[in-house]
């Protein structure tokens, strides 16, 4: 598989049982399959001498590039922060669920990983900032609370009928 940033040949490597593609010989990228990278965001997951380079390498990204394509499935890739790591982007595949990560990003996701708590609060935080959101959410309230005064007219009637 070549690497979606720089196409050069990827590697696969093992970081303590999760198989992995590296961009070894370029840009050190790594790819991650669906579900594979949950079980390295952390910093006491994962082993051995592959995982420990590639936490060296210093992080490169290009913040300007245009979307990566998927190497697996050839899809357009998403942008945006990680969900446990706030202050990290990475790269997405809606199609087939891998990430691609720029040199140094496992790094900075572990460094920077967010308790359950700290995420629902950052999550919250973004919400709150979202006014799209705050209307999108109060329409809902309205739509609920009609449906609900409605539903409550029907039963009404319900009880009053005679059974048959």
């Amino acid at each position: 598989m070549n690497c979606p940033a720089c196409g050069a040949l990827m590697v696969e490597e093992d970081f303590g049982g999760v198989q992995v593609d590296v961009c070894k010989n370029g840009c050190k990228g790594i790819w991650f399959d669906w579900q594979e990278l949950i079980r390295l965001n952390e910093e006491h997951e994962g082993a051995g001498n592959a995982l420990e380079e590639a936490l060296k390498s210093p992080r490169v990204n290009d913040a300007g590039r245009e979307p990566l394509n998927c190497p697996k499935c050839g899809m357009a890739m998403h942008a945006h922060k990680y969900s446990s790591a706030k202050e990290v982007s990475v790269d997405e595949c809606y199609g087939c669920g891998g990430f691609f990560l720029d040199s140094g990003e496992l790094r900075e996701i572990r460094d920077n990983y967010m308790s359950e708590e700290e995420r629902d609060a950052y999550v919250q935080k973004l919400l709150d900032e979202t006014p799209e959101y705050k209307q999108m959410e109060e329409e809902t309230r309205q739509l609920r609370a009609k449906a609900g005064r409605k539903f409550g007219k029907v039963l009404r009637r319900t009880i009053f009928l005679p059974i048959p």
